[in-house]
Protein backbone atom coordinates (compact mmCIF):
# COMPACT_ATOMS: atom_id res chain seq x y z
CA UNK A 1 0.00 0.00 0.00
CA UNK A 2 1.35 3.57 -0.67
CA UNK A 3 1.63 5.63 1.94
CA UNK A 4 -1.10 7.06 3.68
CA UNK A 5 -1.49 10.86 4.20
CA UNK A 6 -5.08 11.77 3.13
CA UNK A 7 -7.56 10.41 5.33
CA UNK A 8 -11.59 10.69 5.82
CA UNK A 9 -13.63 9.85 8.71
CA UNK A 10 -16.50 8.88 7.93
CA UNK A 11 -19.29 8.69 10.80
CA UNK A 12 -23.20 9.92 11.85
CA UNK A 13 -25.99 8.13 9.12
CA UNK A 14 -29.31 7.55 10.30
CA UNK A 15 -29.11 4.71 12.93
CA UNK A 16 -30.08 4.40 16.18
CA UNK A 17 -26.21 5.24 17.41
CA UNK A 18 -25.87 8.24 15.12
CA UNK A 19 -25.13 10.42 17.61
CA UNK A 20 -22.45 7.90 19.74
CA UNK A 21 -20.83 7.63 15.98
CA UNK A 22 -20.48 11.40 15.82
CA UNK A 23 -18.87 11.42 18.73
CA UNK A 24 -16.86 8.68 17.40
CA UNK A 25 -15.68 10.21 14.31
CA UNK A 26 -14.66 13.70 16.00
CA UNK A 27 -12.51 11.52 18.19
CA UNK A 28 -10.38 10.09 15.22
CA UNK A 29 -10.90 13.42 13.45
CA UNK A 30 -9.33 15.19 15.78
CA UNK A 31 -6.65 12.57 16.71
CA UNK A 32 -5.61 12.44 13.14
CA UNK A 33 -5.20 16.41 12.69
CA UNK A 34 -2.69 15.86 15.99
CA UNK A 35 -1.02 13.29 14.13
CA UNK A 36 -0.72 15.52 10.90
CA UNK A 37 -2.37 13.57 8.53
CA UNK A 38 -4.58 15.55 5.88
CA UNK A 39 -7.72 14.83 7.04
CA UNK A 40 -11.83 15.78 6.51
CA UNK A 41 -14.92 13.97 8.32
CA UNK A 42 -17.98 13.52 6.84
CA UNK A 43 -21.57 12.35 8.03
CA UNK A 44 -22.41 9.74 6.11
CA UNK A 45 -25.98 10.64 5.82
CA UNK A 46 -25.18 13.30 3.56
CA UNK A 47 -22.91 10.96 1.00
CA UNK A 48 -24.62 10.93 -2.47
CA UNK A 49 -21.70 10.28 -4.49
CA UNK A 50 -18.91 7.48 -3.14
CA UNK A 51 -16.37 8.97 -6.08
CA UNK A 52 -15.83 11.76 -3.45
CA UNK A 53 -13.95 8.81 -1.83
CA UNK A 54 -11.47 7.94 -4.24
CA UNK A 55 -8.84 11.45 -3.60
CA UNK A 56 -8.21 10.05 -0.03
CA UNK A 57 -5.75 7.18 0.71
CA UNK A 58 -7.96 5.70 3.32
CA UNK A 59 -10.95 6.19 4.63
CA UNK A 60 -11.75 5.22 8.54
CA UNK A 61 -14.77 3.81 9.26
CA UNK A 62 -17.15 5.32 12.49
CA UNK A 63 -19.61 4.88 11.24
CA UNK A 64 -21.69 2.20 13.70
CA UNK A 65 -24.94 0.81 13.19
CA UNK A 66 -26.03 -1.33 9.94
CA UNK A 67 -24.93 1.62 7.49
CA UNK A 68 -21.20 0.67 8.85
CA UNK A 69 -21.36 -2.29 10.29
CA UNK A 70 -23.72 -4.58 8.03
CA UNK A 71 -21.07 -4.65 5.41
CA UNK A 72 -22.77 -2.74 2.28
CA UNK A 73 -20.15 -0.34 2.68
CA UNK A 74 -17.47 -2.36 2.95
CA UNK A 75 -18.10 -3.99 -0.08
CA UNK A 76 -18.98 -0.46 -1.63
CA UNK A 77 -15.27 0.20 -1.33
CA UNK A 78 -13.98 -3.01 -2.77
CA UNK A 79 -15.68 -2.48 -6.13
CA UNK A 80 -14.31 1.22 -5.91
CA UNK A 81 -11.25 -0.43 -5.05
CA UNK A 82 -10.82 2.01 -2.26
CA UNK A 83 -9.03 0.93 0.97
CA UNK A 84 -10.51 1.54 4.75
CA UNK A 85 -10.26 0.19 8.10
CA UNK A 86 -11.87 -3.30 10.05
CA UNK A 87 -13.10 -5.84 8.67
CA UNK A 88 -14.93 -7.32 4.92
CA UNK A 89 -17.66 -7.22 3.73
CA UNK A 90 -18.52 -10.74 4.94
CA UNK A 91 -17.01 -10.77 8.60
CA UNK A 92 -19.11 -6.92 9.00
CA UNK A 93 -22.36 -8.87 7.52
CA UNK A 94 -22.10 -12.03 9.93
CA UNK A 95 -20.99 -10.11 13.19
CA UNK A 96 -23.88 -7.76 12.27
CA UNK A 97 -26.44 -10.17 12.39
CA UNK A 98 -26.08 -11.86 16.22
CA UNK A 99 -27.89 -15.38 14.80
CA UNK A 100 -25.52 -15.60 12.31
CA UNK A 101 -22.53 -14.49 14.43
CA UNK A 102 -23.53 -17.02 17.44
CA UNK A 103 -23.99 -19.80 14.77
CA UNK A 104 -20.83 -19.55 13.54
CA UNK A 105 -18.92 -19.15 16.85
CA UNK A 106 -20.33 -22.51 17.96
CA UNK A 107 -19.74 -24.12 14.76
CA UNK A 108 -16.00 -23.39 15.25
CA UNK A 109 -16.52 -24.85 19.13
CA UNK A 110 -16.17 -21.16 20.73
CA UNK A 111 -18.52 -21.18 23.58
CA UNK A 112 -21.23 -18.38 23.25
CA UNK A 113 -24.76 -18.34 25.46
CA UNK A 114 -27.54 -20.75 24.10
CA UNK A 115 -30.05 -18.88 22.19
CA UNK A 116 -33.43 -18.98 20.38
CA UNK A 117 -33.92 -17.00 17.39
CA UNK A 118 -37.13 -15.43 16.09
CA UNK A 119 -38.33 -13.37 12.94
CA UNK A 120 -40.65 -11.56 14.81
CA UNK A 121 -41.93 -10.98 18.31
CA UNK A 122 -45.62 -9.94 16.75
CA UNK A 123 -46.84 -13.82 17.90
CA UNK A 124 -46.40 -13.23 21.15
CA UNK A 125 -48.68 -10.22 21.74
CA UNK A 126 -51.33 -12.59 22.64
CA UNK A 127 -49.86 -15.71 24.27
CA UNK A 128 -47.60 -16.28 27.26
CA UNK A 129 -44.17 -16.58 26.25
CA UNK A 130 -42.81 -20.13 27.14
CA UNK A 131 -39.85 -21.36 25.43
CA UNK A 132 -37.70 -19.41 28.37
CA UNK A 133 -39.87 -19.51 30.72
CA UNK A 134 -38.59 -19.93 34.70
CA UNK A 135 -35.20 -19.64 32.80
CA UNK A 136 -32.96 -15.69 33.20
CA UNK A 137 -32.45 -14.84 29.74
CA UNK A 138 -32.10 -11.88 27.60
CA UNK A 139 -33.95 -10.20 24.52
CA UNK A 140 -32.24 -8.70 21.88
CA UNK A 141 -32.46 -7.76 18.60
CA UNK A 142 -30.67 -9.50 16.09
CA UNK A 143 -29.34 -6.61 14.17
CA UNK A 144 -28.71 -3.70 16.37
CA UNK A 145 -25.59 -2.27 18.58
CA UNK A 146 -24.93 -0.20 21.63
CA UNK A 147 -27.40 -2.25 23.74
CA UNK A 148 -30.66 -0.35 22.06
CA UNK A 149 -33.85 -2.85 23.05
CA UNK A 150 -32.07 -5.39 24.91
CA UNK A 151 -34.14 -6.20 28.22
CA UNK A 152 -33.39 -8.58 30.64
CA UNK A 153 -36.39 -10.70 31.09
CA UNK A 154 -37.09 -13.20 34.08
CA UNK A 155 -40.63 -13.68 34.59
CA UNK A 156 -43.90 -13.07 31.38
CA UNK A 157 -44.55 -9.73 33.09
CA UNK A 158 -40.72 -8.38 31.84
CA UNK A 159 -41.11 -9.69 28.50
CA UNK A 160 -44.68 -7.67 27.94
CA UNK A 161 -42.68 -4.95 29.17
CA UNK A 162 -39.94 -5.51 26.85
CA UNK A 163 -42.34 -6.00 24.07
CA UNK A 164 -44.55 -2.73 24.68
CA UNK A 165 -40.92 -0.33 25.25
CA UNK A 166 -39.07 -2.44 22.40
CA UNK A 167 -38.54 0.00 19.33
CA UNK A 168 -39.85 -2.27 16.67
CA UNK A 169 -40.70 -5.99 17.31
CA UNK A 170 -41.32 -7.20 14.15
CA UNK A 171 -37.99 -7.75 13.34
CA UNK A 172 -35.49 -10.98 14.17
CA UNK A 173 -34.57 -11.20 17.55
CA UNK A 174 -32.87 -13.28 20.26
CA UNK A 175 -33.82 -14.93 23.56
CA UNK A 176 -30.39 -15.19 24.95
CA UNK A 177 -29.79 -17.09 28.75
CA UNK A 178 -28.35 -15.31 30.95
CA UNK A 179 -25.16 -16.51 32.78
CA UNK A 180 -24.65 -14.78 36.24
CA UNK A 181 -20.86 -13.46 36.31
CA UNK A 182 -18.64 -11.02 35.29
CA UNK A 183 -18.43 -8.64 31.58
CA UNK A 184 -15.27 -8.30 30.26
CA UNK A 185 -14.24 -6.97 26.80
CA UNK A 186 -11.11 -7.85 24.63
CA UNK A 187 -9.84 -5.29 21.98
CA UNK A 188 -8.17 -6.73 19.06
CA UNK A 189 -5.70 -4.71 16.80
CA UNK A 190 -3.51 -6.01 14.28
CA UNK A 191 -4.32 -9.38 15.23
CA UNK A 192 -2.76 -8.47 18.86
CA UNK A 193 -5.10 -8.35 21.94
CA UNK A 194 -4.74 -5.78 24.27
CA UNK A 195 -5.13 -5.35 27.81
CA UNK A 196 -8.67 -7.15 28.72
CA UNK A 197 -11.48 -4.61 30.47
CA UNK A 198 -13.52 -5.57 33.32
CA UNK A 199 -16.58 -3.54 32.97
CA UNK A 200 -18.23 -2.80 36.37
CA UNK A 201 -21.65 -1.01 36.05
CA UNK A 202 -24.67 -0.47 38.81
CA UNK A 203 -26.99 -1.07 36.06
CA UNK A 204 -28.74 -4.38 35.87
CA UNK A 205 -26.63 -4.96 33.36
CA UNK A 206 -24.37 -3.31 30.44
CA UNK A 207 -27.20 -1.46 28.23
CA UNK A 208 -26.91 2.09 26.97
CA UNK A 209 -27.73 4.23 29.48
CA UNK A 210 -24.47 2.07 31.05
CA UNK A 211 -22.55 2.81 28.12
CA UNK A 212 -22.96 6.31 27.29
CA UNK A 213 -25.33 7.91 29.41
CA UNK A 214 -24.29 6.63 33.61
CA UNK A 215 -21.38 8.33 35.69
CA UNK A 216 -21.26 5.11 37.50
CA UNK A 217 -19.68 2.54 34.67
CA UNK A 218 -16.35 1.49 35.59
CA UNK A 219 -13.86 0.66 32.71
CA UNK A 220 -11.23 -1.51 34.61
CA UNK A 221 -8.17 -3.22 34.08
CA UNK A 222 -9.23 -6.92 34.65
CA UNK A 223 -7.99 -8.49 37.63
CA UNK A 224 -7.66 -11.95 36.15
CA UNK A 225 -4.94 -14.85 36.78
CA UNK A 226 -2.36 -15.43 34.30
CA UNK A 227 -4.16 -18.86 33.34
CA UNK A 228 -7.49 -16.53 32.97
CA UNK A 229 -5.76 -13.72 31.15
CA UNK A 230 -4.36 -16.26 28.61
CA UNK A 231 -7.97 -17.95 28.56
CA UNK A 232 -9.53 -15.52 27.84
CA UNK A 233 -7.36 -13.82 25.10
CA UNK A 234 -7.49 -17.24 23.03
CA UNK A 235 -11.09 -17.32 23.01
CA UNK A 236 -11.23 -13.90 22.00
CA UNK A 237 -8.82 -14.55 19.25
CA UNK A 238 -10.49 -17.89 17.99
CA UNK A 239 -13.56 -15.63 17.97
CA UNK A 240 -11.91 -12.71 15.73
CA UNK A 241 -10.39 -15.72 13.62
CA UNK A 242 -13.93 -17.58 13.53
CA UNK A 243 -15.93 -14.32 11.82
CA UNK A 244 -12.95 -13.58 9.16
CA UNK A 245 -11.98 -10.47 11.10
CA UNK A 246 -9.22 -7.96 10.18
CA UNK A 247 -7.45 -4.93 11.57
CA UNK A 248 -9.77 -3.99 14.83
CA UNK A 249 -12.47 -5.65 16.71
CA UNK A 250 -14.13 -5.31 19.90
CA UNK A 251 -15.21 -8.92 21.42
CA UNK A 252 -17.52 -8.94 24.59
CA UNK A 253 -17.32 -12.09 26.86
CA UNK A 254 -18.84 -13.32 29.85
CA UNK A 255 -17.21 -15.38 32.55
CA UNK A 256 -19.47 -17.68 33.99
CA UNK A 257 -19.11 -18.80 37.91
CA UNK A 258 -17.21 -21.97 36.94
CA UNK A 259 -14.35 -19.82 35.20
CA UNK A 260 -15.26 -20.67 31.55
CA UNK A 261 -15.56 -17.51 29.04
CA UNK A 262 -18.38 -17.03 26.82
CA UNK A 263 -18.56 -14.59 23.74
CA UNK A 264 -21.53 -12.31 23.23
CA UNK A 265 -20.65 -10.69 20.36
CA UNK A 266 -17.88 -9.58 18.22
CA UNK A 267 -17.89 -5.78 16.79
CA UNK A 268 -16.12 -4.47 13.80
CA UNK A 269 -16.46 -0.82 14.37
CA UNK A 270 -16.25 -0.34 18.41
CA UNK A 271 -17.16 2.82 19.63
CA UNK A 272 -13.82 5.70 19.81
CA UNK A 273 -15.65 8.00 21.94
CA UNK A 274 -13.44 9.46 24.66
CA UNK A 275 -15.52 7.27 27.19
CA UNK A 276 -15.37 3.83 24.99
CA UNK A 277 -13.73 0.64 25.59
CA UNK A 278 -11.05 0.74 22.89
CA UNK A 279 -9.00 3.51 23.86
CA UNK A 280 -9.18 2.71 27.61
CA UNK A 281 -7.65 -0.51 26.98
CA UNK A 282 -5.18 1.25 25.37
CA UNK A 283 -4.51 3.76 28.19
CA UNK A 284 -3.54 0.67 30.49
CA UNK A 285 -0.48 0.31 27.99
CA UNK A 286 0.22 4.27 28.13
CA UNK A 287 -1.20 5.16 24.85
CA UNK A 288 -3.02 7.90 24.56
CA UNK A 289 -5.89 8.28 22.12
CA UNK A 290 -3.91 9.24 19.26
CA UNK A 291 -1.59 6.28 19.50
CA UNK A 292 -4.38 3.56 19.27
CA UNK A 293 -6.01 5.72 16.41
CA UNK A 294 -2.52 5.43 14.51
CA UNK A 295 -2.41 1.52 15.45
CA UNK A 296 -5.81 0.86 13.73
CA UNK A 297 -4.24 2.68 10.65
CA UNK A 298 -1.19 0.66 10.79
CA UNK A 299 -3.13 -2.58 11.02
CA UNK A 300 -4.02 -1.45 7.49
CA UNK A 301 -0.78 -1.27 5.84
Amino acid sequence: MEEIKKIIVICGGSSSEREISLQSGKGVYDALKKLGYETTIVDFKTISDFNIFKTYDLIFIALHGFEGEGGNLQEKFDDLSIPYTGSGPEACRNTWDKNTCKTILKAHNVMTPSWKYYETLKPFLNETFKDFQNKNCFLKPSQEGSSVDIFKIKDDKDFMVALNNANNIDRPFLMENCIDGKEFTVTIINDECMPVIEIVTENEFYDYDAKYISNNTGLIEANLTSEEHSAINVVASNAYNALNCRGWARIDILQDITGQFHVLEINTVPGMTSHSCVPKSGSFLGLEYEEVVQNIINAKL
